[in-house]
């Protein structure tokens, strides 16, 4: 998924403010989904809720006002009742790691309680991405 650094996004310093990545990880990780048939607003119509339990960002390089910044994203270490989704943001040309990190979710149903991950969910993503490529993928 390719993301513009809006001026909205960035600090006084002009460079974008740390918590903007955890937003950029979110558009991406739908995107993510979206490219393999079926929009998160799907998966919550099934039953299926995705609350995170955990994010964590390494910030490598700063990234600034009116950069094209590069994310990259994959679903990975699928647990009985989680996942995680890793999520790496590079420059325009993918020359620079810029930041990495991952949203761990907890899969639970419409009220809350914890349930397996369903085997329709794991299936969406037993196909290579139709989108992904560059480094990481």
């Amino acid at each position: 998924m390719q993301h513009r650094v809006s001026y909205g996004e960035t600090d006084t310093m002009g460079v974008l403010y740390y918590a903007e990545y955890l937003h950029i990880f979110e558009r991406g990780r739908n995107a993510f989904i979206r490219a393999f048939g079926i929009s998160y607003k799907d998966v919550e119509a099934r039953g299926l809720y995705l609350p995170v339990r955990e994010a964590r960002c390494r910030y490598r390089a700063p990234a600034r006002y009116d950069d094209l910044l590069q994310l990259a994203v994959f679903a990975s270490d699928w647990r009985r009742a989680s996942m995680i989704f890793q999520y790496r943001l590079y420059n325009e040309d993918q020359s620079l790691l810029l930041a990495e990190g991952f949203t761990q979710h907890a899969c639970v149903d419409g009220s809350g309680k914890p349930v397996a991950v369903p085997a329709w969910f794991r299936e969406c993503f037993a196909i290579p991405c139709p989108v992904a490529s560059g480094p990481g993928r």
